[in-house]
């Protein structure tokens, strides 16, 4: 279980990159989520072809797998667009909300109660990520987008979880990664008719930024969250990703100088959600203790 936890908290600090280059990249949100999902989609396939992965599954299973992937390819949609209309830390922390969402859609995808504990710690989240970020008016459309980018996230850790109990975590993501491609590859014609782009090919830069982000911040990123739900609570797994924002706008400061002040709000507000990552953290191990 320990190293379940090593392996989560590693996988939040990759996340924290995700921001970054989504700044760093010239592309607009389309464009950047198509090429990453394909460069992703080419590492996982050499992957799978390492390590043995068969790939050949029934049509109806593989088409459950890629309508996950189709969640998680628009969710990098809005989230790159929240961070393009405002900035890297509108985008972050409007993430922390997975946890909130999640812990509303699971009962209702799962058909179970809601627990109160888990609205209780998100809530904390919330009033921490309200004093790490006062919300500029100017950031509305930002601010509206990072908060369906959530919504998204969340939708899509729940159908993952219940994947991920069933398929090895490189088919998983080969697939999600591969039908998000052609899935976003057949809308994009129609989404740069609304939103054009000046280039539709990656300069130098990007490329080189596109290969790391899908290989430390997509391939490896994901099939670590692959591995680590199979072991450790869907809710659990959200609210420590809302460590995220926490290594994004510390990086957006360093970087890209976004002027944000790093006062007294900003510590206790940090100190909310680190919090709620460690209640939630012991009363998941009890939890597992008790059942086993």
């Amino acid at each position: 279980m320990k190293k379940s936890y090593l392996l989560l908290h590693l996988a939040v600090l990759l996340a924290g990159f995700t921001g970054v280059f989504g700044k760093l990249i010239t592309l607009n949100e389309g464009l950047l989520t198509w090429y990453r999902m394909l460069f992703a989609a080419i590492i996982l396939f050499v992957l799978t072809r390492i390590f043995k992965v068969n790939t050949k599954i029934p049509f109806a299973q593989r088409m459950d797998i890629i309508k996950v992937g189709m969640l998680i390819a628009i969710h990098w949609v809005f989230f790159y667009g929240s961070i393009k209309a405002a900035n890297i830390s509108i985008g972050v922390v409007c993430y922390c909300l997975t946890s909130f969402f999640t812990a509303i859609f699971k009962p209702m995808i799962d058909k179970t109660k809601i627990n109160p504990m888990e609205l209780l710690l998100s809530g904390l989240t919330i009033a921490g990520i309200s004093l790490i970020f006062h919300f500029d008016s100017s950031y509305q459309l930002g601010i509206m987008l990072g908060v369906v980018s959530s919504a998204l996230a969340a939708l899509y850790t729940v159908f993952n979880a219940r994947l991920v109990k069933r398929y090895n975590s490189l088919l998983i993501n080969y697939y999600q990664m591969a039908g998000g491609m052609i899935g976003i590859g057949l809308l994009l014609p129609v989404y740069l008719y609304f939103f054009p782009s000046d280039t539709l090919v990656p300069t130098g830069s990007d490329t080189l930024y596109l290969f790391l982000l899908a290989l430390f911040c997509t391939a490896g990123l994901y099939v670590i969250f692959a591995e680590v739900l199979k072991r450790i609570p869907t809710f659990t797994v959200s609210l420590t990703f809302n460590l995220e924002p926490v290594y994004a706008i510390a990086m957006a400061f360093l970087f890209f100088k976004e002027g944000q002040e790093v006062n007294a709000s900003f510590y206790i507000g940090l100190g909310l959600i680190m919090m709620s990552v460690v209640l939630q953290s012991i009363f998941s191990m009890r939890e597992s203790k008790l059942a086993a």
